[in-house]
């Protein structure tokens, strides 16, 4: 199962589009997920049309059609691993354990809100990741989203960076 992760798109306002090297992974994936801050819902429809399968949720930007059409949370299983999407986590201080408690049943969760990469474990081995984002890079050097190959219960994340 081959995925794309993004989040923090803000289209719009922060690109008229999303990059063509993410285009090209977006058409070479199984998955999309999309952890949020969409602003188009043009942008949910596009991605709808050319990946097989989306899966995505509310950002704090995104306004009442997206709120509509997607939830705060979404679960998912791909590749043997259970997986959740949320766009907010909080503070990074104290993230791995908030969120073991919050998702006890995950093996990754999949966050925005930053735009700043992240991967983590905690200590109950909840996989923690932050795609960043591809069109707001804000005070990071690149923009940024991950691919990920998830098969049979093991999942190998990839950081790509424009």
């Amino acid at each position: 199962m081959r995925l794309v992760l993004v989040s923090d798109t803000h289209l719009p306002v922060r690109a008229k589009d999303l990059p063509a090297r993410l285009w090209e992974a977006v058409d070479a994936c199984d998955l999309v997920v999309h952890a949020g801050d969409w602003m188009d819902p043009g942008l949910l429809d596009s991605l709808e049309e050319r990946a097989p399968r989306v899966v995505g949720v509310w950002g704090n930007n995104d306004g009442p059609e997206l709120r509509a059409r997607l939830p705060e949370v979404a679960r998912f299983e791909a590749g043997g691993l259970r997986f959740a999407v949320t766009h907010e986590t909080g503070a990074a201080q104290g993230r791995e354990r908030r969120m073991a408690a919050r998702f006890p049943d995950v093996d990754v969760l999949v966050f925005g809100h930053s735009h700043i990469p992240w991967e983590s474990t905690a200590a109950t081995g909840l996989r923690l990741l932050n795609p960043g984002s591809p069109t707001d890079r804000r005070r990071r050097p690149t923009h940024t989203w991950m691919t990920a190959t998830a098969v049979d219960g093991e999942l190998r994340v990839d950081l790509h960076h424009l």
